[in-house]
């Protein structure tokens, strides 16, 4: 069921989503439908560095909010709306995070 919620969604957190098995040299998220599977590349070192070569932490977070954003228009419950609550207080502080390295000139790049 909640994979069924990614069906037709072809961009999460500016993450092309990709729904086949068909031009697989260039993606970030995965949705295999017939095996119910997601899968992710995580970003393999700093933007600035090597490139953009997958996702971040914070596109994962994204694609969970997505599913349970669809579950709570089926099925609303408290406990689903505190789940988005968290999952967008986790965006906002990845979100500060990122700005704090930009502000210290250090986003992108293997410093701390």
């Amino acid at each position: 069921m909640a994979l069924e919620t990614m069906k037709g969604v072809n961009e999460i957190n500016g993450e092309k989503v990709i729904h086949m098995y068909k031009n697989l040299d260039h993606w970030n998220i995965f949705v295999d439908h017939d095996k119910n599977e997601i899968s992710f590349r995580i970003q393999n070192g700093p933007i600035k560095e090597v490139g953009k070569n997958g996702c971040q932490v914070e596109d994962m977070i994204a694609v969970a909010k997505h599913i349970v954003e669809q579950l709570n228009a089926k099925f609303p419950c408290r406990e689903n709306a505190m789940i988005i609550t968290k999952l967008d207080e986790a965006i906002m502080w990845s979100k500060k995070r990122t700005a704090d390295r930009q502000a210290r000139n250090v986003e992108g790049k293997s410093e701390a």
